[in-house]
């Protein structure tokens, strides 16, 4: 049987998407929970962690689905953006975590931009790099009970903020 190009390329998207945990949801009450964990309160359609007038305010929204450290629960980056809470960098991320009791839990916030690492800390937990404005960034890591800073990093290389 002779396949189409385009059809194994769409098939191998598919696959690619449903492996990476990109493509995947949380329920409404999943999601409701994770931005509550998050700090976000709901107002209207939106849900809010900062009051920002603005504009150019973003409200927050789910960036991301994926299970992090491999132990088959769901994590959520969860991001908001403007200026007036956020300063230069405009955007303000959390990281929260499904708990095997159903809870939902913050690991990591702050502002900046929130990129996931291929090192890892205890537990197969990624490191995560807190991007901004500059050329030198924090990195924390997952030290079995909080993210923690563990060094400053620009595209991988080690490097001093001051």
């Amino acid at each position: 049987m002779k396949l189409n190009i385009l059809a194994v390329s769409v098939l191998m998207s598919l696959i690619a998407a449903s492996t990476s945990g990109a493509a995947e949801r949380l329920s409404p009450t999943d999601e409701a929970a994770a931005f509550k964990a998050a700090g976000f309160k709901k107002k209207g359609k939106q849900w809010r962690a900062c009051e920002d007038p603005t504009p150019t305010y973003g409200p927050g929204t789910i960036q991301e689905v994926l299970d992090l450290n491999g132990d088959g629960q769901p994590e959520a980056i969860i991001t908001e953006g403007g200026t007036y809470c956020y300063g230069n960098t405009g955007s303000g991320y959390g990281l929260v975590s499904k708990q095997a009791n159903g809870s939902w839990k913050l690991l990591s916030h702050g502002i900046g931009i929130l990129s996931i690492l291929p090192t890892k800390g205890v537990d197969g937990w990624p490191d995560l790099e807190i991007g901004g404005p500059g050329f030198c960034f924090p990195v924390e890591r997952w030290n079995g009970k909080k993210y923690a800073l563990n060094r400053h990093q620009y595209e991988g290389k080690p490097c001093n903020p001051k």
